[in-house]
């Protein structure tokens, strides 16, 4: 009988271990509702320009389908949050040798958020 190599057990739960690590892995796992939330845009954009928005608007009223992009909205804010609140730590800006602090690239970062959604919530809603 040869001995193999040895193999250590596999931890699957160690991002659990560690704050970082599972808000990270969360992050990317909300990839899967910004997937979703691009793919809903483009077939809410082919009933629009295909003539079949009647038949998109029964779809999107059935109770499963608001639950899904209720929580579609919810995991895609917290992607953006935390994607966004990482940008200081991505990109280091200087202004004459002195470095701008996190707190106003997040600032930053996030009001443009802000003001973009409101512009094309003023464009939606009007």
């Amino acid at each position: 009988m040869t001995a193999g190599a040895y193999r250590p057990p596999r931890d699957r739960v160690w991002f659990l271990r560690s704050r970082a690590y599972a808000v990270f892995v969360a992050r990317e796992l909300t990839s899967v509702f910004v997937a979703w939330t691009i793919a809903y845009l483009l077939l809410l954009i082919a009933a629009v320009t295909g003539g079949t928005l009647q038949e998109f608007a029964v779809l999107a009223a059935r109770p499963w389908m608001i639950a899904l992009n209720v929580l579609a909205l919810a995991a895609t804010t917290f992607h953006a949050v935390t994607f966004l609140n990482l940008a200081p730590k991505a990109t280091v800006v200087r202004l004459d040798g002195w470095r701008v602090p996190d707190f106003m690239i997040q600032g930053g970062n996030h009001t443009a958020w802000l003001l973009v959604s409101a512009v094309l919530a003023w464009v939606v809603l009007r």
